[in-house]
């Protein structure tokens, strides 16, 4: 790996000062969080404005806000991201580490559609494939993915009364117990399924959020009922939100602290 050149550190670290508070700094704001020379960050910031990165906030002189260039920058990242590239890489990270069968999936209509999966090493494991299609009200990740639409558009796909569709004996048929469960998993933000698309199977999942923070997938851990206990629950519910985390921020979500 070569040298980091400091100057070009320097000028990173103060377009990422603008990532916090309302979005404008002065010069003296930068000295001060940074720690550095007055003449520097002048240099800098002179650099920057003429290049378009930074720009003057209108009407607050000596105020600076960011300019045309990392928006220019961060559209063109966007555009290169594929979903289920950048789901495959998180999900076979996720799988190393607990070595369990990792899906990432997205809501269609009723349905989920798992668009990438890492398998477990163990000789017992999940029999499944990216492409496939569920009923999402049967699986975590369809459950996470529905408890994160809007209450109109849950009411357009799940019916308020009848009987939804069962994988197995576990599966959630009424829609009222769905919702109470949709409920419980917006309040946690984690979602599980226990065996309720195969009597063998538990599940966790967790939220994969865009740039703009609206929910565009989900991560989930997929575990044998043998390996399965209370006490690993919540190891892997913990594990799938960081999996999802990492996902979402190389979608270009930044969350907020």
């Amino acid at each position: 790996m070569g040298r980091l050149v400091p100057a070009v550190t320097r000028a990173l670290d103060i377009l990422e000062l603008f990532l916090d508070g309302d979005g404008t700094l002065s010069a003296p704001d930068i000295v001060r969080k940074l720690q550095l020379p007055r003449t520097t960050v002048h240099e800098l910031v002179t650099t920057l404005a003429a290049r378009s990165y930074i720009v003057q906030v209108p009407g607050q002189p000596g105020r600076y806000r960011l300019g045309v260039r990392p928006y220019q920058l961060g559209s063109r990242y966007a555009e290169q991201l594929d979903l289920a590239a950048e789901g495959q890489q998180v999900a076979r990270t996720v799988a190393e580490t607990c070595d369990e069968t990792v899906h990432v999936a997205i809501l269609e209509g009723t349905d989920v559609i798992y668009i990438a999966k890492v398998d477990s090493t163990h000789a017992v494991r999940m029999v499944s494939a990216a492409g496939r299609r569920l009923p999402a009200h049967c699986t975590s990740v369809g459950k996470m993915l529905l408890a994160s639409l809007p209450d109109s558009e849950l009411a357009s796909r799940i019916p308020e009364s009848g009987e939804l569709p069962a994988m197995t004996p576990n599966s959630i048929t009424d829609p009222a117990a769905l919702r109470e469960t949709l409920a419980d998993i917006r309040r946690r933000g984690v979602a599980v399924e226990n065996r309720e698309s195969n009597t063998d199977v538990s599940c966790v999942a967790a939220p994969v959020r865009d740039r703009t923070g609206q929910v565009v997938a989900a991560l989930s851990i997929s575990v044998p009922m043998i390996r399965w206990s209370d006490d690993r629950r919540g190891e892997l519910e913990q594990l799938a939100a960081k999996g999802a985390a990492d996902l979402s921020e190389r979608l270009g979500h930044r969350s907020v602290a």
